[in-house]
């Protein structure tokens, strides 16, 4: 099985533990221990625990109702629909659009003096590199950020995404050092869930380095046939994104899971559906471009014949699909 489609760091000792369970009427050794190694390896103070979902985040958002929000268009689909949301029960939010090149547009960051903005180290889909230390020159907003695929020291609240971590749908683990959110009683903490998440985290590695690689033998291989949306010189150390001409991706990742290699198209609420990258879209493509999209992301060093393998495998697929539309 060769995984390019998302993180997922699967931990090989990852177990339902008993111990961890929360009982309100004895001291929870354990599960006290787990959460301070986690916030220690990460430099804050408290957690809490909610759903990675459109309800979750809203109920975030509404935790935050007297306060100035802005969202960058590039963060996950759950956080975007529950803006939607928080806009239809009448509260007010800034958006931070994308530039056709990939980059947030952060011009009415100057202009407004936010209080909270969400804002992650890269986009979704595309894992192009976001310099938050630029941002916190232009603001004094306390910066919200998805620490999924990459942790920033210049944000002040993260979270991570427990399905992308674990491939498992776990609550979301939040951490903070201030009063900007509730903390959980202990019958609303997922404990399995930061089991999960500190477990996952400490299964990633630092000295990935063949994205090179792999973008070489792409272009070599499909030539005209392949382009890109983004530069991937400033994505993510374990990923690009790319685009096949005159296809829709999700034909190519569903023929390729039959030979055990996984890619996406987009987030995992999109992998492999008909939906087209709404971050592409936000980047001012049309529907058809979007469809074209393709997102690689890895956490191991694939040795060269298993690179070629997947190359060649991916232009077989390619060749195939476009000769039935023919």
């Amino acid at each position: 099985m060769i995984r390019l489609n998302f993180l997922q760091y699967n931990p090989s000792d990852f177990e339902l533990k008993k111990s961890l369970s929360l009982d309100s009427l004895v001291t929870n050794l354990e599960f006290e221990s787990l959460c301070k190694e986690f916030l220690n390896a990460l430099s804050f103070k408290k957690l809490k625990t909610f759903s990675f979902s459109k309800e979750g985040f809203l109920g975030l958002l509404l935790e935050l109702k007297d306060k100035k929000i802005a969202i960058s268009k590039a963060e996950s689909e759950a956080l975007i629909d529950a803006s939607r949301v928080y806009e239809d029960l009448g509260f007010n939010i800034t958006y931070l659009p994308l530039n056709q090149d990939g980059s947030i547009d952060i011009s009415s960051l100057k202009n407004q003096n936010f209080d909270y903005i969400f804002l992650s180290s890269y986009t979704m889909d595309t894992f192009l590199s976001v310099d938050l230390k630029e941002i916190k020159v232009l603001t004094t907003a306390k910066i919200v950020s998805n620490a999924s695929a990459d942790l920033s020291p210049f944000s002040d609240i993260i979270y991570f995404d427990n399905y992308k971590l674990s491939g498992y749908f776990l609550s979301s683990v939040m951490m903070f050092n201030d009063d900007s959110f509730h903390q959980n009683n202990i019958a609303f903490t997922d404990s399995f869930a930061i089991y999960s998440c500190f477990k996952s985290y400490q299964n990633i590695k630092k000295d990935i380095n063949i994205k090179d690689i792999f973008l070489t033998k792409l272009q070599d291989r499909f030539k005209e046939n392949l382009y890109f949306f983004v530069d991937n010189k400033n994505t993510l150390n374990n990923s690009f994104h790319i685009a096949l001409k005159g296809i829709k991706a999700r034909e190519i990742i569903r023929t390729l899971a039959f030979n055990n290699i996984f890619l996406s198209n987009g987030e995992g609420c999109s992998l492999g559906l008909s939906k087209p990258s709404r971050v592409i879209a936000e980047m001012g493509y049309e529907e058809s471009l979007c469809r074209n999209a393709l997102s690689f992301s890895f956490n191991e060093n694939y040795k060269e014949e298993e690179i070629d393998f997947v190359v060649e495998q991916l232009y077989k697929k390619y060749i195939q699909i476009k000769s039935l539309q023919e």
